[in-house]
Formats: structure tokens, C-alpha cells, sequence
């Protein structure tokens, strides 16, 4: 039996791991029960579930594995049992290892969507391109607040923040009307030239970039950043791949993707003359502690450092690793209030686009933005698994459990222990 869960990290948080359509197709092909707490803010209601053929119930005490989409708290989990969802805990962010530890003295299991990969190490389940879609219309929303808190007008002030639409479809048709507006009227001479900075070029970066595209855009290199002529009308895009964020610290060789991956230690930043040239940074990038900084906080306040405003007004951090690639990034926020300025001289932040610093939307769970949208496309790349889960025998070890290695790779936790290749988390776990 399959039970999934009610979201309670946030009122927010409206998807789920799996739509009505999914659950009715996995009962009627392969004889599934599933359960389907009972949830008020779930973006689909109990009883289309019910229809579908789910039981719809108050709690899944009688449900040995239990999907669900973010984090868990700790008082929540239950012994013995099989959870799959968004852990966040491969990097060992600390907010996540108490529940990551409850469910180890539970004799829990913990598959994390994240590590569902091919053998390319590619990964198969995700919401990435939503995360992107939702923060770049944000991204937009904040650009057109702060222009304006500027008194600046700019077509901009017309884009709403992503919950604010019906759905995709509707955000696309707002936004492409906006695109007409600004091929009629061009884009205000005072923020000549509009130059939007990609970091990244995968799932994320292609979802921000497939809203910017509705826009009369011109896609530039980073070389050619610094020749975007002045006075210009139109949009610019720049993707940024490692190669064009970080060199060699012995300029004697040249850029190596792979040495780079396995020897981050060789590498120094070189993105921060890329930002003099941008109005408008979107991260995209996945990010860990071993890879270098790709703006710092001395780096920040050079570029503030004059009373002038630069011309970098908005980074949109849709990656949202605290304390991470991006030095402004201080704290996550939600969709009730979803940017601040960051101060590069004191390194405090405030809520809102008023401030000498860039304003930074950094909250991390944005496909909840668009959550019918995200739902059915994650539904439909996690419906093929839900079987393999559901015949498992968990009373045998991992390897003789009947799962498919592509989620036996993807256990962080099995019966209570951390796998081999997870066992580095134990120097997170709180004693």
C-alpha cells in the first residue's frame, strides 16, 4: 500500500508527488492501493483522488511507504517505515539532519527523489524546469518593483509574481503580451542595456530561460558582454557555463570540466567582472561548499561601493543555497514576501526593494508557485517507480529487496542505516 502524504512544511506548499489521473492509471494496471492523506491546501481536492480510485484518509498508519514532496519533521515520522521525498540532506545541511537522525533510531528508510539517477548520473525525478519557470517570472516581478521604487517605469511593473497566475499557460499569455509592449516601446533608455546573466544550463536555467525567450531577446556570449552596445532597445541574455565562472589558479593550463568537478581546490572564481554588465542575475547552478564563490561579500561591496546605483539591480537566486555560491544569499523566503535587499556594506538584509544593494529572491520551494503545473509533470516522471515500491520486500537486505538498482542507488537510509555511499552524512548527524 502507497500512502501519500499531507504537506505541512508550509501553507504554501500545494503539490503533490502524485495527481488523480497517475493514481487512477497505477490502480487500474497493476491492482494498487493508495492512500492519500487528507489535506485542505493540497491543489487537488480529496474527492478527485477518491474518484480516481484512492482511499482518502486522515492518517497513513496502516501505509508502509509514504510519499511525499519536501521535508518531513521529525516528530512526524513514523517506525519501520519507507519514506520518498525531497530529504535535503545529501550536502548535510544541518536543518535536516534531526529528521534525518529520528528516522535512523526509527530503523526507517529514506529514498530521496534527488538521487534517482541514470547511469550517467542524470538525474530522472525532479521539479527543475518548474523551479526555473517560477523564478523567473519572479525574477521579472522583482525587477519591475525595484525599477519602480526607483521611479523608473518600465513594462516590467505589469509581471505578477508566479502564484498570481491561474497557471502556466495563463503566466506565458501575460508575458507575451508584455513582449509586445516592449518590441512597440522599447526598453527605457535610464536601464539601457537590459542584460539578463544565466549561471547555469541545465533543467533550472532552461526553465528561466524558456520565460525570458517570450521577450524580444538577443542572446550574447560572455566575451561579447562588454561590446552590448549602450543604447539599446531590446533584451540580452548571457548563459554563463563553469568554464566562463572560474580559471585555473595555474593559468599554464587550460579549463578542464572534469578536473574542476574532482578538483575544485585548482579553481578561483572570474565571475565578478561578468556582474558590472548585468541588470538582472538568475543562479542556476548546483552548488557545494568545494567550489568556489562566485560573488563574495568583498566582491559585493566593490561593486556598491559608490553611492551610484550599478546596474545590477535584481539576482534572482533560484539554486537558493544559503551562505552559498552567491554571498548576498543570507536567508531563504517564501512566497508572501519573496525578496530583500542585501546591504554590501553591512552584510544585513530587508525585507522589500528599497536599499542600496541588490534585491535577491531566494525562496526555495518555487515550484509551489506553479503547483498544478509542477505536479503533473512530476507525477508523470515518478508513476513508473511506484510499482517497483510498491511489491519491494523490505524485510530482505537492500541489494535482495526487489528494487531496481536505480532506487537502490537513490536510498540514503535502509531499515535504520546509512548505505555505503551515504555514510559520510554521519559526521552531520546530530549525537
Amino acid at each position: 500500500m502507497i500512502g501519500i502524504r499531507r504537506e505541512d512544511k508550509s501553507h504554501w506548499e500545494r503539490r503533490a508527488p502524485l495527481v488523480p489521473e497517475d493514481v487512477r492509471r497505477l490502480t487500474a494496471r497493476h491492482g494498487l492501493r493508495i492512500c492519500v492523506q487528507s489535506s485542505p491546501t493540497r491543489i487537488f481536492k480529496d474527492e478527485e483522488y477518491q474518484s480516481a480510485g484512492a482511499q482518502v484518509v486522515g492518517d497513513l498508519a496502516g501505509c508502509p511507504v509514504i510519499l511525499g514532496v519536501k521535508e518531513i519533521p521529525p516528530q512526524c515520522l513514523e517506525a519501520g517505515k519507507t519514506y520518498v521525498y525531497f530529504s535535503h540532506t545529501v550536502k548535510g545541511q544541518w536543518a535536516n539532519m534531526p529528521a534525518l537522525r529520528r528516522l535512523l533510531e526509527l530503523g526507517g528508510t529514506l529514498i530521496d527523489y534527488e538521487r534517482i539517477v541514470d547511469d550517467q548520473g542524470r538525474r530522472l525525478v525532479f521539479f527543475g524546469r518548474y523551479a526555473g519557470l517560477a523564478g523567473m517570472i519572479d525574477t521579472l516581478w522583482a525587477l519591475g518593483q525595484r525599477l519602480r521604487h526607483e521611479g523608473i517605469d518600465t513594462p516590467f511593473t505589469r509581471v505578477q509574481p508566479a502564484h498570481c497566475y491561474a497557471n502556466l499557460e495563463h503566466a506565458k499569455r501575460e508575458l507575451t503580451a508584455l513582449a509586445a509592449v516592449i518590441r512597440q516601446e522599447g526598453i527605457p533608455k535610464l536601464i539601457q542595456p537590459f542584460v539578463c546573466g544565466f549561471a547555469g544550463y541545465g533543467h533550472v536555467s532552461q526553465g528561466a530561460q524558456e520565460i525570458l525567450d517570450l521577450l524580444p531577446v538577443k542572446e550574447v556570449t560572455p566575451a561579447e558582454l562588454p561590446d552590448v552596445p549602450a543604447a539599446a532597445d531590446t533584451c540580452y541574455k548571457v548563459v554563463f557555463r563553469e568554464g566562463d565562472m572560474v580559471t585555473r589558479v595555474d593559468p599554464s593550463a587550460a579549463f578542464d570540466l572534469q578536473e574542476y568537478y574532482q578538483h575544485p581546490e585548482c579553481y578561483q572564481a572570474s565571475f565578478f567582472p561578468h556582474s558590472r554588465h548585468l541588470t538582472v542575475l538568475v543562479n542556476c547552478v548546483y552548488w557545494e561548499p568545494k567550489y568556489p564563490r562566485f560573488l563574495t561579500r568583498a566582491q559585493l561591496h566593490e561593486l556598491y561601493a559608490d553611492e551610484r546605483q550599478p546596474r545590477l539591480r535584481v539576482i534572482g537566486d533560484i539554486s537558493c543555497d544559503v551562505d552559498g555560491s552567491l554571498a548576498c544569499t543570507t536567508r531563504t523566503t517564501d512566497p508572501a514576501c519573496p525578496v530583500y535587499v542585501y546591504d554590501p556594506a553591512t552584510g544585513q538584509t530587508h525585507d522589500g526593494v528599497a536599499g542600496h544593494g541588490p534585491v535577491v529572491l531566494a525562496v526555495d520551494f518555487l515550484p509551489c508557485e506553479l503547483p498544478a503545473d509542477a505536479s503533473y509533470y512530476f507525477s508523470g516522471v515518478l508513476s513508473p517507480f511506484i510499482p517497483d515500491l510498491a511489491k519491494a520486500d523490505w524485510s530482505h537486505p537492500l541489494a535482495e529487496s526487489g528494487l531496481p538498482p536505480v532506487l537502490q542507488r537513490a536510498t540514503i537510509a535502509y531499515r535504520g542505516q546509512l548505505t555505503a555511499p551515504y555514510r559520510y552524512l554521519e559526521q552531520f548527524l546530530p549525537s
